[in-house]
């Protein structure tokens, strides 16, 4: 027979339940802000060197993530990296659609 400290239904063995001490983030992340903010500046101004610094702002929030810090229905970290991505797009596509030759 197994001794009472191998036994699982040991009362004696029983602990208290304890939360973490920190669970849900309630700020946001600075360079998450900032790559969004980059990337409607980029959408307005069609201005193409701002959108690599929003790209590498998308990609340090998708690494640093946390999600079992963020509360539900919080900003996802692919979507502030999917909408630089989207403004990187539409800044470049102007040289390629664009032509400028005249019209005969």
């Amino acid at each position: 027979m197994s001794s009472t400290k191998d036994d699982p239904r040991d009362a004696a063995l029983e602990t208290k339940l304890t939360m973490p001490k920190t669970w849900n983030q309630d700020t946001n992340d600075g360079l998450s802000v900032s790559g969004m903010f980059l990337s409607g500046l980029i959408m307005v101004t069609r201005n193409r060197l701002l959108a690599w610094p929003a790209i590498l702002f998308a990609v340090n929030s998708y690494i640093n993530q946390h999600p079992l810090r963020t509360r539900e229905g919080g900003a996802n970290a692919l979507t502030n990296l999917s909408m630089c991505l989207m403004a990187l797009i539409a800044s470049y596509v102007p040289l390629f659609v664009v032509s400028n030759t005249p019209a005969a």
